[in-house]
């Protein structure tokens, strides 16, 4: 059990990073591109898609598990993403609450929730297609 918890966080540093660029690019080259508004919602996609994609590569590097330990890895995942984007976003970052929680206002474009949702299932999921479960 000790080796999966280890290996979940692994891969879930991957996806840190990969969200961290997904900012970049969306700072950097679609916001001034398409603009902030269209940035936004592209940028949610494009998250949850990688998300997704990097699961799919990953998921033989946690080898074959009965299907409620791959949901367990997305809750995990999950689970570290929130506390991330809280903590840090608060402590660290020093933005206040209502600002933290407008990454889940799909009303301004922020599809942060479809790639929360994307990161719970995309392990199982992920797991599925490739026949592990």
């Amino acid at each position: 059990m000790v080796g999966l918890l280890s290996k979940t966080i692994g891969i879930w540093f991957m996806l840190f990073i990969i969200a961290i660029v997904n900012a970049a690019i969306r700072e950097k080259v679609l916001a001034p591109t398409i603009g902030p508004g269209f940035a936004l919602p592209v940028s949610g996609l494009l998250l949850s898609m990688l998300i997704l994609f990097a699961a799919f590569l990953s998921m033989p590097f946690l080898g074959s598990l009965e299907g409620k330990m791959y949901i367990l890895v997305g809750v995990v995942w999950l689970l570290f993403t929130l506390s991330f984007e809280f903590l840090f976003g608060h402590f660290v970052a020093g933005k206040p609450w209502p600002e933290i929680m407008q990454v889940f206002n799909i009303k301004k474009g922020d599809l942060f929730v479809v790639a929360l949702l994307t990161t719970l299932i995309s392990p199982w999921l992920s797991a599925k297609l490739r026949g592990l479960i």
